[in-house]
């Protein structure tokens, strides 16, 4: 019997590898750049499946999530998940195969706050005077960019937006998140194979160019699916407000690829828009560990 120390200890690792998993995806996606982010995407669906339904036969949880099915509401609102979540995915695929990982990453800084904005709008929570103080230092960050730059971080705020969305809806869905992803997946099958058919016939399906793009493209399931289980791991080991003390390496790590690595220019305005950003989530992350910190002490 394990004690808490030690759950402790392995939901941290856990939640390690499935953040810094996600923060260093973006060097398997630049192995792929001579694929179109479209392809990539439905190879990402397809494969995922595979994996996920091979995941579900080890657990023999199968049944369990077949069942699902015989409910309309539950289809109908994994059907708008499974819409936003492809479609925040190919975004985020194009970014990267376009040399725009810095825009990317911001959006994922962003969207700890979307959620706050999105909870005090449909969910009814009242923000902390922290939560309001980031959300107004998001929205500068913004209008600065804008200002100064001349266009809106469209990227950034479309990824932030769409998983924020994503997350809204899937909290009312009470559902396991490996099974919700399951029928989210079988759900955008259909189109992902209608769209394979459609680059066969125009003979521009990358799959069986060569060994090595047919194995990364196979690679897609298991590069979404195993960041995704340790999460879950994580999830079960680990308080939810532990767990967001992690969210930032995820974007951290991306950031530092795209300087570093990929070499991708960072200008004077677009890093006093990330430090912006940063002073809010800082706001956040720290009146949130003072919270917990002087609730345990009254227990």
């Amino acid at each position: 019997m394990k004690n808490d120390n030690e759950t402790t200890k392995e939901g941290v690792i856990y939640a390690l590898l499935a953040f810094a998993f996600w923060g260093l995806a973006p060097i398997y996606f630049k192995l792929l750049l001579t694929v179109l982010p479209t392809e990539i995407l439905l190879h990402r669906v397809l494969w995922s499946l595979v994996f996920l339904l091979l995941a579900l036969i080890f657990t023999k949880k199968l049944g369990r999530v077949l069942f699902y099915f015989k409910s309309p509401k539950i289809i109908l609102l994994l059907t708008t998940t499974s819409l936003l979540v492809a479609t925040n995915w190919g975004i985020y695929i194009w970014a990267i195969n376009n040399d725009l990982l810095i825009e990317a990453s911001l959006g994922y800084y962003i969207n700890p706050l979307v959620n706050i904005l999105l909870g005090f709008i449909f969910l009814k929570e009242i923000p902390t005077k922290a939560g309001k103080i980031a959300i107004l230092l998001a929205v500068i960050a913004v209008l600065y960019q804008v200002y100064s730059i001349g266009k809106l971080p469209i990227i950034s705020l479309s990824l932030a937006t769409l998983f924020g969305f994503y997350g809204l809806i899937r909290k009312k869905i009470s559902l396991p998140s490996l099974d919700g992803l399951f029928i989210e997946t079988a759900l955008i099958t259909p189109i992902a194979l209608i769209y394979w058919a459609y680059l066969f016939s125009l003979n521009e399906s990358q799959f069986f160019i060569n060994s090595t793009t047919t194995f990364l493209l196979i690679l897609s399931g298991p590069v979404t699916i195993l960041p995704l289980l340790a999460f879950n791991s994580a999830a079960t080991r680990l308080k939810l407000s532990t767990i967001g003390y992690f969210q930032y390496l995820a974007p951290t790590i991306s950031f530092l690829l795209a300087i570093i690595v990929y070499k991708e220019p960072l200008s004077k305005e677009k890093l006093i828009t990330f430090l912006l950003i940063w002073l809010a989530l800082a706001l956040v992350t720290l009146e949130t560990y003072f919270r917990q910190r002087k609730y345990y002490k009254r227990k």
